[in-house]
């Protein structure tokens, strides 16, 4: 049975992409059956479009309150009757309730090695400190940001000299590469969230994703 998948997007979608084309490919267990906007000008829904997926805006700007907004995004949500929940580049902060409602089916990407530098400006946070690596975390999402169990990570190397538009652009590369394999192991139930721990075929990930090499 194919699982069901929503992405959320507010901009260009070039994970979305990764992950449409994924779903292209023979035998993937999924497929994207809508993309979500509160950016009525996000390029990704010209993605979905070409895709000949179903596309919804919500803008949060018709909203006086996130809690408002929310609610009406789980009602729109909810008619796709979605098995997993994607968020690409989705820049809004959730609340607890829409959290809560989707428990255990909402995926985010991060640019860093969580549980380092959750929130924004990873890459130049990264190079500050003086690390001689960073890299991009799949996690699922719970109430604290950027603070759900991560499934899966990817590590690049920072060199010196590097900026934070050369970590950005190496990140992605690796972005394109893990979200959709993570969204293959949800979609086939090899991963799943119980409690605040996300498990790989029953066995509990570590902390820091899974094939970690701790």
């Amino acid at each position: 049975m194919t699982s069901r998948i929503v992405v959320l997007i507010s901009g260009s979608g070039t994970n979305l992409q990764a992950i449409i084309d994924a779903c292209k490919t023979e035998g993937f267990p999924g497929k994207v059956v809508g993309v979500i906007s509160n950016i009525p000008t996000a390029y990704g829904l010209t993605r979905a479009e070409d895709a000949n997926i179903e596309t919804s805006i919500l803008s949060h700007k018709d909203f006086d309150s996130r809690e408002d907004y929310d609610q009406s995004l789980i009602t729109v949500i909810d008619q796709y009757k979605p098995d997993v929940i994607v968020l690409a580049g989705f820049m809004r902060i959730l609340t607890p309730a829409f959290v809560q409602h989707f428990q255990g089916k909402l995926l985010n990407i991060h640019p860093s090695l969580l549980p380092k530098y959750q929130g924004l400006n990873t890459h130049q946070r990264a190079i500050d400190a003086g690390d001689n690596e960073h890299g991009v975390s799949v996690h699922y999402v719970t109430e604290e940001l950027d603070g759900g169990p991560v499934i899966l990570q990817a590590k690049v190397p920072i060199f010196d000299g590097d900026t934070a538009e050369d970590l950005a652009s190496r990140i992605h590369e690796q972005e394109h590469r893990i979200y959709p394999l993570v969204v293959k192991w949800c979609c086939l139930k090899r991963v799943v969230m119980q409690g605040e721990k996300a498990l790989f075929d029953g066995d509990i990930i570590p902390v820091s994703g899974y094939a970690s090499e701790e």
